[in-house]
This record gives C-alpha cells, sequence and structure tokens, in this order.
C-alpha cells in the first residue's frame, strides 16, 4: 500500500516519502510518525499514543513529539500555522487532514549491473536451505522437518547480502544425507544448511548443520533441544540462530575463497567481504585496508548499496577512534557513504546501521536511535542492529532498553566481532545504575576480548576506579596509554555523546580524577 498526497507519496514497505517523484530525506522517528498519522487519518491520535509507536513506549517529552511533528510538517511543505496537512487538536493530539489516494504498492527496482567483465561475475552468496530428516516415523517429527526449514527461508530471506534459494526448489533435495555437489551443480548455491529432527522422550532435538558446497567443508553447526510443549520458542530459536550465525560464518568464508583468488579475478561481492574481513580487526593498517577494498568494490559496481555502507563504516572508525588527523571530515564522509547506500537500497539493515552510527559522531544519539530501530526492524535477528541499539539506550539513560537490546544481541551472536562492545555497554549501564563492582567485572571482560579498543580501556579504567579498584584502574589508564596517549575526556564523549546527565558528570569526575 502507497499513499499519494498532494505532490508527495509516502511508501511504508520502502519507508520513503517521495516528492514529485524524487525520495527525500526524513528521518526515521519522523517516517513512522506520518506512517502512523495517515493510516489512521480518519481519527485524531493522542500524543501518548505517538509515544508508543514512536519511543516504544518509553519516556517522552512534550518537546520531543512537538520536535517530531514540527520536522514532519517540514518534510510535507507544511506548517504550524497553515496545518493543510497536519491538524493539531490542541492539549490532545493530531490528526493528518491531507486528501490522500491509496495506491497499488510500487514493485522493488531491478538494479542495474554495470557493464563489463566484473560485471559478469557479480554475484551474492547464495544459500539452498534442504527440508530436515526427521529420525523416526513420527508425524510431528515429518512437519517439523518442513516447517522449521520454511521458517529459516523466510528468516533468511530478509538478509539483503544472501540469495535465498526458494522453497520450491531446494525441497526437492529430501534424502538421507545431502548430496553437495549435486545441490550446488542443480541450484548453483554456495552454501548448504541441512539436518534432522528427533522426537524422543517428549523432547524435540534438532542438528544443523552449514556447508561450502564447493568445497564440501562443514564451515558451522549446532544442536538445540527443547521439550515439546515449548515447540514454538524452540522454532523461533532456531531460526534466529541460523540467521545469527551465516551472517557471521559465511562472510569469513567468502573472505577466506576471495584471499585464495587473484586480485585481477576479485568481483565486487568478494572485494565486499574482504572488507569485512579487514575491517573487524578496528586497527588503523587494518582499517584503510578494509576501505581499499570498500573503495574498489563500489569501482566495479557503483550501485553496490553494501559496498557503500561499508566506507561509512570505515570512516566512522576513523572518527571515532580518532585515526586520522581530521575528524570533521570523515564524520561528515561517514554520512556522505551512508546517505548513499540508503538512497540505493533502502530495505537494507546495514545501510541503516552505519547511517544510525553517523549520529553518534554529531552528538545525537536520539536520532541514531530512530535509524537502529529501523535496521532490526527490517532484519529482527540483527544481532549487531540491537547492540547498537543498547549503546545509543545508554548514552540517553534508558537502562531497561539497554538490558532488552543486549540481551537479544547476546543471544543472537554470542562469538559476534562486536562482542567488547557489547560487554563494553553492559558496564555502562552498570555505572549508570550505580552498581560498580559489577560494572567492573564487566569492563574488565570487555578490554580483555578480541577487538577492544582504548575507548573499552577508559570504561574499564574508569569502572575499576569507581569501585574502589585503584591499582586495576592504573593497569588499565596505562593501558590507554600505551595505545592512545593523546586520549581525554573529550574525545571520548565526542564517540559516547552522552545525553544522560547523571552518567555523563559520573564519568566525567572520574576521567578527570584519572587524569584524562
Amino acid at each position: 500500500m502507497v499513499w499519494s498526497f498532494g505532490n508527495f507519496t509516502l511508501d511504508p514497505e520502502r519507508f520513503e516519502l517521495a516528492r514529485g517523484g524524487a525520495a527525500k530525506r526524513v528521518e526515521p522517528q519522523v517516517l513512522t510518525l506520518l506512517i502512523h498519522l495517515i493510516r489512521n487519518r480518519d481519527r485524531m491520535v493522542s500524543k501518548d499514543e505517538i509515544a508508543r509507536v514512536v519511543w516504544n513506549g518509553g519516556p517522552v517529552s512534550d518537546a520531543s513529539i512537538s520536535s517530531r511533528i514540527r520536522s514532519a510538517r517540514e518534510a510535507v511543505g507544511d506548517t504550524g500555522k497553515t496545518q493543510s496537512v497536519i491538524r493539531t487538536v490542541h492539549g490532545r493530539g493530531f490528526r493528518f487532514i491531507a486528501d490522500a489516494t491509496e495506491l497499488p504498492a510500487a514493485q522493488p527496482a531491478r538494479v542495474a549491473q554495470p557493464a563489463g567483465p566484473d560485471s559478469a561475475e557479480l554475484s551474492r552468496p547464495s544459500v539452498a536451505v534442504l527440508p530436515f530428516r526427521p529420525l523416526g516415523a513420527t508425524p510431528e517429527a515429518e512437519i517439523l522437518a518442513e516447517a522449521i526449514p520454511h521458517e529459516i527461508i523466510q528468516a533468511l530471506s530478509r538478509m539483503r547480502w544472501l540469495a535465498v534459494i526458494a522453497r520450491g526448489s531446494s525441497f526437492r533435495f529430501r534424502m538421507a544425507e545431502p548430496d553437495l555437489q549435486q545441490v550446488r551443480a542443480t541450484l548453483d548455491a554456495g552454501y548448504v544448511l541441512s539436518g534432522t529432527i528427533e522426537i524422543r522422550d517428549g523432547a524435540v532435538i534438532v542438528i544443523f548443520e552449514l556447508a561450502d558446497s564447493g568445497r564440501g567443508e562443514v564451515i558451522w553447526g549446532d544442536r538445540l533441544t527443547a521439550p515439546m510443549a515449548e515447540i514454538e520458542d524452540l522454532r523461533a530459536r532456531i531460526a534466529s540462530r541460523v540467521v545469527a550465525a551465516l551472517d557471521l560464518h559465511v562472510p569469513q568464508s567468502e573472505a577466506r575463497l576471495a584471499g585464495l583468488a587473484g586480485s585481477d579475478r576479485l568481483d565486487a561481492w568478494s572485494n565486499f567481504h574482504l572488507g569485512l574481513n579487514q575491517l573487524y580487526r578496528f586497527t588503523p593498517d587494518a582499517n584503510r585496508k578494509a576501505h581499499g577494498y570498500f573503495d574498489r568494490a563500489v569501482e566495479l559496481d557503483p550501485r553496490f548499496a553494501r559496498a557503500h555502507a561499508g566506507l561509512s563504516f570505515t570512516r566512522f572508525l576513523d572518527a571515532f577512534l580518532h585515526l586520522g588527523p581530521d575528524g570533521r571530515e570523515a564524520t561528515a564522509d561517514a554520512r556522505r557513504h551512508a546517505e548513499r547506500g540508503m538512497e540505493l537500497d533502502p530495505l537494507d539493515p546495514f545501510t541503516h546501521f552505519t547511517m544510525g552510527r553517523t549520529f553518534w559522531l554529531t552528538g545525537e544519539p536520539e536520532t541514531a536511535a530512530g535509524w537502529l530501530k529501523r535496521a532490526v526492524d527490517l532484519n529482527p535477528n540483527y544481532a549487531q542492529g540491537y547492540y547498537a541499539s543498547a549503546l545509543t539506550a545508554a548514552m540517553t539513560g534508558n537502562i531497561p532498553a539497554v538490558d532488552t537490546s543486549l540481551d537479544a544481541a547476546l543471544n543472537l551472536s554470542p562469538l559476534d566481532p562486536l562482542l567488547y562492545g557489547m560487554h563494553g555497554t553492559r558496564a555502562l549501564s552498570l555505572i549508570h545504575t550505580g552498581d560498580f563492582h559489577a560494572a567492573a567485572r564487566w569492563a574488565d571482560r570487555a578490554a580483555t576480548t578480541p577487538g577492544a579498543h582504548h575507548l573499552i580501556a577508559m570504561i574499564a579504567a574508569v569502572a575499576s576506579g569507581l569501585a574502589g579498584r585503584h591499582q586495576q584502574a592504573a593497569g588499565w589508564r596505562q593501558a590507554v596509554r600505551r595505545h592512545k596517549p593523546d586520549a581525554c575526556a573529550e574525545q571520548f564523549f565526542a564517540a559516547f555523546p552522552m545525553v544522560d546527565g547523571d552518567l555523563r558528570a559520573r564519568i566525567t569526575d572520574e576521567l578527570r580524577r584519572q587524569g584524562f
């Protein structure tokens, strides 16, 4: 469903407002507000309802609601004076009053690939999910052997970077042991997910594995069990676990395969995965290499949205970790590349993730929250989206949201490359609540996790200092100085723009006491 009013169209599926056919850049919270108002244009929408829909029921001031209403009016050419689109019902709420026509949903545009020999080899990684093999002849097992893979296919289909073979094709392969070469030859699937399911002693046991069909190697496997009474929860956990695992293991496998090929044979996707492999090392040299790979991917395919988002990620790290001399330029580049990625693919969670984090760099965590929420709405199994949402919630003092998002991130991806950040965010939330000893334990864990950078060591120094562990605080302080001699409180808050006054004051006092 698409709505047309005046010279505007509003597409909730594409999450896009367009004027005269040209998409307008609008903040996610403002788009969410517009969609809710036009969807309920036959009635008034109260301020409490707006808070529930736009802020998920979290604490929000009247000033914040007024700000979003003002932005929504500006987006559609309305004003608080004319009120030809959004009318204020004083003291109660708002109503969408413009004449709106419902149109059929637009079909997604097919992205044109660049001409030339490189584009012929451009292809996303692909996976075939086969029906699971029931062990035993129980009717329940036979039903679940198809139901669970079907749900996995649906969940994987939300991952924009992965081509998922349709159920009608992959379910042709019902065999005791999958013939990987036959599946690859028939379906052109680079990866194959298969499994078994058994019902024994009132419990459901599901074992699954992901294999590289070209090399015949298993690259990941898992086993989940649950009582039969909890089968619905188990089905959801399986789909989430598979999505998170493929999001981690397939890019690693693709990077290994790309590394075996000559540089002249790499297509845009291969360069992208090599960039990801460097990106998560979080060092200046690796970040430069990652930028080079993403840049090459864009050169090969200028419409490759994820490669533009990758460029945004590298420039975000340049600004966030102060890896270069010009933080303002890096911040501007991070936003520019993220915007380009959004233009090319407004439904990719990764582009929303990179866009959201650029607002950390400009001291706007509340705006970042809208983009990050959209990322996990697009992919409910996006671990890094939940982590970034948790850190944003910590900056704004929404501690219940920190715990909820962190639990989701850790359940989905317990070995995530950003695991150090998840533990560090937990430490920040505990500092906020005053549980300094628990904060110090989580901060120690964060700072000793692979990939942790000097900002995480600063959190560990603060947490240990607040907990009265002065020897440990001194050790973390020295670690910070070794990696970043000029580290200071100003840089810390530039990276973590905390708008919660109590948390900011508490951390500021401790950083100053420790010489930062």
